[in-house]
């Protein structure tokens, strides 16, 4: 499993928009601008009509996708469709992944798989076809940790990673059934000191990350980051990552209220992505160096 590798070098910048916002090809020309500047991994959402883990700036880029057409299967054509070569990560809902094998497509075979279901349950054909478009992993905020079995046992078949979101208040048995399923990464949901100063901001990452620190997997930190001093700040601070959604989406959206060029607005999401890029490193380049003995 191959997500784990963007993390490796240097702390990686994961950024996330709504696949098809605004439209199905002004959103490939932006997910390519961030690659351009600087994305190491990128979170694409695929839109469900009930997003409830998701603020307003979200719901209303889903609402977008959404009334622009996008389905699961075109989700799966935009993949295919993007020109990058970063890792990608389909964001979105249990609902979608679970249904998606009750139609009737010709594509979708009705053989059983290990656990005896056929194959048009459950999640393994969202999964099946996810991989072979060229997803490497996913991140199902609705899905308790208690549930995640099948799919975990589906993206082990198919090579995908499946990343976990881990709250400030998640903690004991259920902190527990994450690790064991987790892999990829961790999206640490860490909150920014309202009052922006460093000491709120290293206070609330280090304790956050604190408690995985057992844990042996890459730890990107998300929540409120929308400048590059964020980004530093929360490196700094000992994040492997920073994953960074509504601060991208706001450009997407002004671009689209104000009637915007969208050659335009995939400059602006380049250049935030490369500050918020530039910003990680430094934040590395600020922690304390081991001693050599």
């Amino acid at each position: 499993m191959g997500l784990e590798r963007a993390f490796a070098d240097e702390p990686a910048f994961v950024p996330y928009l709504a696949a098809g916002d605004p439209s199905y090809e002004a959103s490939l020309e932006y997910v390519e601008a961030l690659a351009r500047g600087g994305a190491d991994v990128i979170e694409l959402g695929l839109p469900f009509s009930e997003p409830i883990a998701e603020g307003k700036t979200i719901q209303n880029a889903i609402v977008r996708s959404l009334e622009a057409g996008m389905t699961p299967d075109r989700f799966f054509e935009f993949v295919e469709d993007l020109d990058v070569d970063v890792p990608l990560v389909c964001m979105t809902y249990y609902n979608l992944i679970y249904q998606y094998g009750e139609g009737d497509s010709e594509s979708r075979s009705d053989s059983e798989n290990a656990s005896g279901e056929t194959a048009s349950q459950g999640p393994r054909p969202f999964v099946e076809k996810a991989a072979a478009v060229g997803i490497e992993g996913l991140v199902v905020p609705d899905l308790p940790a208690e549930e995640a079995a099948p799919l975990r046992q589906a993206c082990d078949e198919f090579g995908l990673d499946l990343v976990f979101i881990v709250a400030p208040t998640t903690k004991g048995d259920r902190l527990e059934r994450m690790l064991e399923q987790v892999s990829g990464y961790v999206y640490v949901q860490a909150r920014l000191g309202v009052t922006g100063a460093r000491e709120d901001v290293d206070d609330a990452t280090e304790e956050s990350l604190a408690r995985l620190s057992d844990w042996d997997v890459p730890k990107a930190v998300g929540f409120g980051i929308k400048t590059g001093d964020h980004a530093e700040r929360i490196v700094s601070a000992g994040a492997d990552g920073v994953i960074v959604g509504s601060a991208l989406v706001d450009i997407v959206a002004e671009g689209h209220e104000n009637g915007d060029p969208v050659d335009e607005v995939a400059d602006r999401l380049e250049a935030k992505a490369r500050e918020l890029k530039d910003g990680a490193l430094r934040g590395a380049a600020e922690r304390p160096q081991p001693e050599r003995t």
